[in-house]
């Protein structure tokens, strides 16, 4: 457990929560305690489902400037890869991730929730991408997530202009998935991650692995791996478990046991 984020356990859910006052600035060390904690939710048997959250008042308004003022150029090309990796750390995580967005989702803590699967907002959240006010570009996947969500049109208006972008519109061009109450967003999203507690387990990774793999190549190749993974899974005890079920109950009643 890190000292600004930890991962919390409970009834199958994993939430990655962020907690660094005021404003969970992403500092180096909380870039490492995020890839610690997305390492330990990836190799957790326990976690089946992972919600990234920032607390009630903000999720994460962005990395520390304070800490990048302070940066050359030769300090920025020794970290900028880690940077980059304790993010694709969490992008990576092999079972369903939701972020939970309070307040602020702006830099780093925008690209942060384009690693999840989905995104659920609070109705008067904000998100963007401002490097641009600051003379740099998003550096931890924000030109490059951000783009595959939304379109290359509107990716680069937000990140051209670095204005913020609030909840409706957000909503509106599928930058997030969901908006509530902001005091609904925890119980929405760990509603949402509960799904597949009892999922079968290899099933939802071989989907998750199929899409994500599958939108950085072309068609026959996104097949390709679709139709290996496909195949895996008829090696599963999961597999024969749901087969038998639908079989002898009908669809949606069998009990997976993650194997």
């Amino acid at each position: 457990m890190g000292e600004f984020v930890r991962l919390e356990v409970k009834d199958g859910v994993g939430t990655i929560r962020l907690d660094r006052p005021k404003m969970n600035a992403l500092d180096v060390q909380m870039q490492e305690e995020i890839r610690e904690a997305a390492a330990e939710a990836t190799a957790s048997d326990e976690v089946k489902a992972v919600v990234i959250y920032g607390g009630e008042r903000v999720f994460a308004a962005g990395a520390d400037v304070k800490e990048m003022a302070e940066m050359s150029y030769v300090d920025m090309i020794k970290r900028s890869s880690g940077l980059t990796t304790a993010f694709t750390a969490v992008a990576k995580i092999p079972k369903p991730v939701v972020a939970a967005i309070t307040g602020y989702a702006l830099g780093g803590g925008c690209e942060l929730a384009l690693c999840a699967d989905i995104r659920i907002a609070a109705d008067n959240a904000t998100l963007g991408q401002p490097e641009v006010l600051l003379g740099i570009i998003p550096g931890a996947g924000g030109t490059q997530r951000l783009s595959r969500l939304v379109g290359p049109s509107r990716a680069k208006d937000i990140i051209f202009t670095g204005r913020f972008v609030k909840a409706d519109e957000a909503l509106a061009i599928g930058m997030v998935d969901k908006l509530v109450p902001a005091d609904q967003v925890y119980d929405e999203a760990v509603q949402w991650a509960s799904q597949f507690t009892g999922a079968a387990s290899y099933a939802v990774r071989a989907a998750k692995e199929a899409i994500d793999k599958g939108l950085e190549v072309d068609l026959e190749t996104g097949l390709e791996i679709e139709r290996q993974q496909f195949a895996a899974l008829f090696g599963t005890e999961d597999r024969t478990i749901g087969m038998r079920s639908f079989v002898e109950n009908g669809p949606g009643k069998a009990k997976f046991e993650g194997r």
